[in-house]
């Protein structure tokens, strides 16, 4: 965990958006801009999709390479998030959490179902919101452009035995993590609906989204 505020102040920002609960945001980030992930209200988690802007169809964010190069399974300030084609995307430049998941996954319909109940296969997901999204997004995305995603404030612990829990999250009101873009880039955010595990609280809120040139 290495904490560290930001100097920027959101009025000196270029764009802000506030996506409300359930849904998802997806905007071109320019090398040398500063993207903010604000978690309005706490407990919320941003699972968070990049693609490089030149070519989204060959380049997308890895957990994979990102966890081996900085051999720590954590997302939090130093990290760079690596694409599968080996480049630094973007650089976590302040972080007010402290501690971002990228081994969880991203909710579906399928993982509603196992895990908790049949009935629970309709319930929205972010899965959902990603597949929405790069349907209208005009890049050329399909559904197996959904790569492996990071859960900005969720907290997904690991045990002794290896395996994953989801637990109440650690983050709260006003907390934010903050990336600057070493590529030109897209990002997109699904707002996680999430209503059967506490990474949302059981209670989805906003987020806001802030761009620095």
């Amino acid at each position: 965990m290495n904490l560290k505020p930001s100097d920027l102040e959101p009025e000196d920002a270029v764009q802000r958006t506030v996506v409300p609960a359930g849904d998802w945001w997806m905007a071109e980030i320019r090398r040398g801009q500063t993207l903010r992930i604000v978690d309005v209200e706490g407990n919320e988690a941003a699972d968070t999709l990049f693609y490089g802007l030149d070519n989204p169809q060959g380049e997308h964010y890895s957990a994979i390479d990102t966890t081996r190069r900085q051999g720590n399974v954590y997302l939090t300030t130093g990290t760079r998030l690596v694409s599968n084609n080996g480049n630094v995307m973007l650089t976590i430049t302040a972080d007010t959490c402290g501690r971002h998941d990228t081994l969880g996954g991203a909710c579906s319909a399928e993982a509603n179902q196992m895990r908790y109940a049949l009935d629970k296969k309709p319930m929205h997901s972010c899965r959902d919101n990603f597949l929405h999204a790069i349907q209208e997004s005009g890049y050329g995305l399909t559904k197996r452009d959904v790569a492996s995603n990071i859960n900005f404030f969720m907290n997904v612990p690991l045990t002794d035995a290896g395996s994953l829990r989801f637990e109440d999250g650690i983050s709260g009101p006003g907390k934010y993590v903050e990336m600057r873009a070493e590529m030109d880039v897209i990002a997109l955010v699904s707002n996680c609906p999430q209503l059967n595990n506490p990474c949302s609280g059981f209670d989805p809120t906003p987020l806001e989204m802030i761009i620095w040139d």
